[in-house]
């Protein structure tokens, strides 16, 4: 199975409609439904709430605000949010308390009863404002240093400074954030969440209500969309939802709808990077000097870590001989942002990205050669944070991608379509994706999976990794399949449960399949293992009631033995049964056919404050080419082609990883290029719909479109020599915006450009005016 194309698992449900997300579990008797209040305004604090006129209605069963919880806040890293408005008011619509109604339908209306009494402060709204007052949330516990920065610039031929500016970016899945909640005996609830995170939902749930860890489960079957938007932030909600039902004793449904969804939760970081580069005639950088600010929002959140990875990744795929590199993320009065697909990597690589098509720009040449001088190549492949690249595949990346793209006609064809001056422009640009592969906190490296061989053959996996969409579900049956001989139909994928799975990391940072599917493959191999041993004394004729189950606990697995199609065979005697035979025989001999294994990902260890060690695993690469036109009087931008090459080792589902290639790549154009977030005077989000929020749809993906993977049969240090997909692949989107940048140069403007491009960025670059 390893290697094979196999149907994503929900995809039939998916488009039958027969898949089960949190608001199509159906009502059970008494059920209620919650609603959360908002806050009218983004600075200052909260007098008192005013709930006489909610409880009036008939439909209100409750009003619950901060003086009916047991904890008071929480946070990933540090517990710093209040989980519901106590005094102190952080954004605009942070919540600050909660309705019950009997009936669905008078929620809202119930909502608008409750009277918050405030006190309005003047906020920070910007990071320079935030700079300005000092507020900050996290400074780099060090700078990454490499060389001699300062003494490289002082010699540098060529130098050029600037602030890069990247917005921040809507997650818009498609099933907002939602739970339900059902009270069960003795003081124990169960929640079903759309969470990325079960254990941490689990955790803020049980401090919520000030109850012990083992009196909560939470379940997760699926979510309709993640991005990191429910890695952490929909852990309170769902706190929300056990608070009602533990309190009226009835089971409590909380689905927010998609404009609360976009005004109470939190974003893609935006970033103002400053920056310093020297560079020789070629376009190598002999330094860079920079100083990564981030946006963290109101509270902190994941900011920490965020802040780091975009420090880990502003070398994106150039080998920096001498740089230095701080970073520092500020508190402003704005949603706190959180994880997002690349959690600070895309605005590192984006920065770097953007200096190198000005590097080009300054020296009047091809920016792929300035990307091609500059590249990992060689003995040069030890990066700003100390740790080598290997296998690097980034120099036969960038050939074969030249190559079959065809870069150097088509630069020249630009080239003459933007001397005839007929209205458009067009511009090419390439872009990389090197990243990481790992939580940076060497703590969350770590994974469980429980597997249980039933007396049919069948198989029942159970991990901790969360399915939204991505198919590591998929992805982990293939991997079990493939050990225990299986067909896909005799593996199922059991709901995510923190009862059978505990203390687990959020599916995120990419390592879902890697984690997860590692374990998952221990375990189905101690369970070969067993089978191996006693196939062993089954085919030497020893009776069944003489073997004993200690002689098998342990076995290891046999390379004499073969598990396919449904038959274990002895290679060397020839011998074979049906699996289903074996599994019974091991059965009556009392030899368990269950495992549990706990997986951690070995030789990690990161330390920030000597900038030393291996923050990673290993690197998944690749690169983009992409070419727009825009309309030079209206601002209008379409992708023309896109040329994608992956390495992604060896794919455990080629299909699967093809879909998440592209479907990054055109989320990530989508952020650079239209997904502008608006706020109105008083800070409300004004761009909390699809009418008013853009992202991509059909008519903004490339016209051409080619995918394709680089062969690489080096990658040995992750499961069955496979490669993470789920984030790198975003950062490629970039070149949709470094090619807009390279088409305004053709017209000598662009070296102001942010991010996103929207149309009226592009055509205010153009016209200087606006």
């Amino acid at each position: 199975m390893i290697g094979q194309n196999v149907k994503h698992d929900s995809g039939y449900g998916h488009v039958t409609g027969e898949s089960i997300f949190i608001d199509d579990r159906p009502e059970v008797r008494g059920e209620v439904h919650v609603g959360i209040v908002g806050s009218p305004i983004a600075c200052g604090e909260l007098v008192e709430i005013k709930a006489e006129k909610a409880l009036a209605h008939p439909d209100c069963l409750a009003v619950y605000t901060a003086k009916d919880l047991v904890g008071k806040k929480w946070g990933t890293i540090v517990h710093d949010q209040p989980i519901l408005v106590e005094k102190k008011i952080g954004y605009r619509d942070e919540a600050v308390a909660l309705i019950v109604s009997s009936k669905r339908e008078s929620v809202e209306a119930i909502k608008k009863l409750v009277e918050c009494v405030v006190v309005p402060k003047a906020g920070h709204y910007t990071i320079q404002e935030a700079k300005a007052a000092g507020d900050i949330i996290y400074r780099a516990a060090k700078p990454f240093a490499q060389g001699d920065a300062n003494k490289a610039m002082a010699s540098a031929p060529h130098k050029l400074k600037g602030t890069f500016i990247v917005g921040g970016q809507e997650h818009f899945y498609m099933e907002s954030q939602a739970v339900i909640a059902y009270p069960l005996e003795h003081g124990q609830v169960e929640v079903h969440a759309s969470s990325q995170h079960p254990s941490e939902t689990q955790r803020v749930v049980a401090e919520t209500l000030g109850t012990p860890l083992h009196h909560v489960v939470c379940v997760v079957k699926r979510m309709g969309g993640g991005f990191g938007g429910k890695e952490s932030q929909g852990a309170p909600i769902a706190g929300y939802a056990a608070l009602a039902a533990t309190r009226l004793n009835r089971a409590a449904r909380l689905v927010i709808t998609k404009d609360q969804d976009m005004m109470l939760t939190g974003k893609r970081h935006p970033f103002e990077n400053e920056w310093e580069v020297g560079f020789d005639d070629k376009g190598r950088i002999l330094s860079l000097k920079t100083t990564l600010q981030a946006d963290g929002g109101a509270y902190s959140d994941l900011s920490s870590s965020i802040l780091e990875r975009a420090m880990f990744h502003i070398d994106s795929a150039y080998f920096l001989e001498n740089c230095w590199i701080d970073a520092v993320c500020y508190r402003t009065n704005n949603h706190s942002n959180t994880a997002f697909r690349g959690f600070g990597g895309p605005q590192g690589t984006m920065t770097i990205e953007s200096i190198v098509e000005d590097i080009a720009r300054h020296l009047k040449i091809d920016a792929a050669d300035v990307r091609a001088a500059n590249l990992y190549r060689g003995k040069n492949v030890r990066t700003p944070y100390g740790q080598d690249l290997e296998n690097n595949m980034l120099p036969s990346i960038w050939d074969k991608l030249i190559a079959t793209s065809d870069y150097r006609r088509r630069r020249a064809e630009i080239e003459k379509h933007n001397q005839s001056k007929t209205g458009t422009i067009r511009g090419m640009s390439l872009t990389s994706t090197k990243f990481g592969i790992a939580f940076t906190a060497r703590f969350l490296n770590q994974g469980n999976a429980l597997v249980n061989l039933h007396l049919d053959a069948t198989v029942q996996v159970s991990t901790g990794a969360t399915e939204m969409g991505q198919g590591v579900n998929t992805k982990i049956a293939q991997i079990v399949a493939s050990a225990l001989g299986l067909a896909m139909k005799d593996v199922q994928v059991m709901p995510t449960s923190t009862e059978k799975n505990h203390n687990t990391s959020a599916t995120a940072a990419s390592s879902g399949a890697d984690i997860n599917g590692a374990a998952a493959l221990e375990a189905a191999n101690m369970i070969r293992g067993r089978l191996c041993e006693l196939a062993k004394k089954h085919f030497a004729g020893e009776e069944a009631n003489a073997i004993k189950e200690h002689e098998v606990l342990h076995g290891k697995v046999d390379a004499d033995f073969e598990f396919v199609n449904g038959k274990v065979t002895q290679k060397s005697s020839g011998k074979s049964i049906e699996l289903k035979a074996l599994v019974g025989i091991a059965y009556f001999n009392r030899i368990s056919l269950g495992a549990y294994a706990h997986y951690k990902t070995p030789g990690l260890g990161f330390d920030k404050e000597k900038v030393q060690g291996k923050a990673f695993n290993y690197f998944t690469q690749g690169m983009a080419i992409s070419e727009v036109e825009i309309d030079e009087y209206t601002g209008d931008m379409k992708v023309l082609r896109a040329d994608i090459l992956m390495d992604l080792g060896r794919p455990l589902n080629p299909g699967i990883d093809q879909g998440q290639v592209v479907g990054a790549y055109v989320q990530g154009m989508g952020w650079v290029t239209t997904e502008a977030l608006y706020y109105d005077k008083d800070r409300k989000l004004v761009s909390h719909s699809p009418t008013t929020y853009k992202i991509p749809n059909i008519q903004d993906t490339p016209r051409v479109l080619n995918m394709n993977f680089i062969e690489n049969l080096e990658n040995h240090v992750n499961v069955h020599g496979s490669k993470a997909v789920g984030e790198p692949p975003l950062l490629l989107g970039i070149s949709a915006w470094t090619a807009v940048k390279n088409a305004l140069s053709y017209r000598g403007k662009g070296a102001g450009l942010t991010s996103p491009a929207t149309g009226e960025e592009t055509l205010r670059e153009l016209s200087g005016k606006f």
